[in-house]
């Protein structure tokens, strides 16, 4: 319960090397209840599809390859990178958050995401003025975007900030407390501050209710039961 209320009231999460410390855990058991409150902090697989304004922008996480030991210039190293691409999908309606992991940013996968999680004919999408949103708004209710290149990031009610400062915080976090979060757990992580975002109007006590009432029949297993 103490470990719910930390990941709950923690704006930037909390490490596992922390709750280690604190509750004199093993670093095994620390890591692993951790991700089994990640995992209840995933929304419900049946919830609804978003509607009214929203807004859809991606990002990258992960460090540059050109600081990492044995960089090599040119074939397979200058311009290369293993970044992994976020996307994020920010009702301007409710405050809702939906943020996924792709292998990468095209517009195959783009419109697979936005397809999953978006009524189309009742979505106005808000988006950058990247080529791959062109085609795929043509799908929704409306589209319209802001161009960053020319220096324009607002205009009216049209703007992508609300999906930029979720991203502003999710690498703050990760970079600042857990420092290395791997691709294959990845997903957990954006589970918990999709979490925490969507819910930041409600208070520290009420996120935590809400949190318990999810826990229930929430199991990881890393290795078949025997």
């Amino acid at each position: 319960m103490f470990v719910i209320f930390e990941m709950c009231s923690s704006k930037n999460g909390v490490a596992a090397r922390e709750i280690e410390r604190k509750y004199d855990l093993t670093p095994k058991a620390a890591w692993f209840m951790l991700h089994r409150l990640r995992e209840a902090m995933k929304r419900d697989p049946i919830a609804g599809l978003l509607s009214g304004r929203v807004v859809a922008d991606e990002s990258y996480y992960g460090g540059k390859p050109s600081n990492r030991h044995g960089h090599k210039r040119g074939k397979g190293g200058q311009g290369q990178t293993d970044k992994t691409p976020i996307i994020a999908l920010v009702s301007r309606e409710t405050g809702e958050v939906r943020s996924r992991a792709v292998p990468d940013v095209t517009g195959e996968n783009l419109a697979r995401v936005l397809g999953e999680e978006l009524d189309a004919e009742a979505t106005h999408l808000h988006t950058d003025s990247a080529r791959h949103y062109g085609p795929i708004g043509r799908g929704f209710a409306s589209h319209e975007a802001v161009n960053h290149d020319a220096g324009e990031y607002v205009r009216g009610d049209v703007t992508t900030n609300h999906a930029e400062g979720y991203f502003s915080q999710l690498k703050r976090s990760l970079d600042g407390t857990h420092h290395h979060v791997s691709r294959a757990h990845l997903d957990r992580y954006l589970a918990e501050f999709d979490y925490r975002y969507s819910t930041r109007k409600a208070s520290d006590t009420e996120r935590m209710q809400r949190l318990g009432q999810q826990v229930a029949g929430k199991r990881l297993r890393y290795r078949d039961a025997r």
